[in-house]
């Protein structure tokens, strides 16, 4: 439960760290509002043709007597704008991550400088087109287990009373593990950590984790709250990333006299 509410109290220090750092900010916004720009357009395609593409996608139920065609093509139709919206916010923080990957790059830096007690932060050493590709390449590996995810608890929730209880409440948590392991990727890729090493590193701290971003997951159900959550959030997992890394930090109340406190900032 203690580190339950240190994730929470990570995903809030980021939010103030941005809000003292009004230009920090106002560049981190820019990258959400983009990809946020191509979802909204994606998502009224869909809404606008989606019927349309069922229709052609079932064939079979052209001879289909009424209501039953109507029926079944409506159901599908509205679990593809379903899984549509799922996807989209499963995808979003990395999309966004990987449209603003300079901008979070500078971000994180700077939030590192700002806590670490010889003001200093790590740095990958590599050129932007590598740090770009090994950015794109785990967030797609990512994406496919995010989606196994999503397509196993899709199929659980037709299970009575648990589908509609137990299975959101999972999902949540879920997205949130995904969310967390995006967003801390910036800080821990600086630092040469491998996708395989992060996911070990998230796992053996997962109430941390869930604390984090599983409220930044729901939040982010909210339309347009991402983009101005984002610079945040990506500030937020910065100061976690330190701590599950066991970096000395100095507090955000004590930063000004260079007192360093040791691992997690909540303490």
């Amino acid at each position: 439960m203690r580190d339950l509410g240190a994730g929470f109290h990570y995903l809030l220090k980021g939010q103030r760290w941005v809000a003292r750092h009004g230009k920090q900010y106002g560049f981190g916004l820019i990258p959400g509002l983009i990809t946020l720009v191509l979802y909204a357009a994606a998502l009224v395609a869909l809404a606008t043709w989606g019927e349309d593409f069922v229709s052609w996608a079932t064939p079979f139920a052209d001879d289909w007597s009424s209501p039953w065609q109507g029926v079944f093509r409506g159901f599908l139709t509205v679990v593809l704008f379903a899984l549509a919206l799922l996807l989209s916010v499963l995808t979003f923080t990395a999309v966004t991550l990987l449209i603003g990957q300079p901008f979070y790059e500078n971000l994180s830096e700077k939030v590192d400088r700002d806590v670490s007690p010889d003001g200093t932060a790590p740095e990958s050493g590599l050129p932007l087109w590598r740090e770009l590709w090994i950015s794109a390449r785990d967030s797609l590996r990512i994406l496919i287990r995010a989606l196994l995810w999503a397509v196993l608890l899709f199929a659980l929730g037709f299970i009575p009373l648990a589908g509609q209880t137990v299975v959101p409440v999972l999902g949540f948590f879920v997205t949130g593990f995904f969310l967390t392991e995006e967003l801390t990727g910036v800080a821990l890729q600086r630092r040469g950590v491998d996708l395989r090493a992060r996911l070990t590193l998230l796992r053996s701290r997962k109430p941390l984790i869930w604390g984090f971003g599983t409220p930044l997951g729901l939040a982010f159900l909210v339309p347009f709250v991402a983009v101005f959550l984002m610079p945040g959030a990506v500030a937020g997992a910065t100061l976690m990333a330190r701590d599950l890394l066991g970096e000395e930090t100095r507090d955000e109340n004590e930063a000004a006299e260079g007192e360093p406190l040791q691992g997690q900032l909540g303490t």
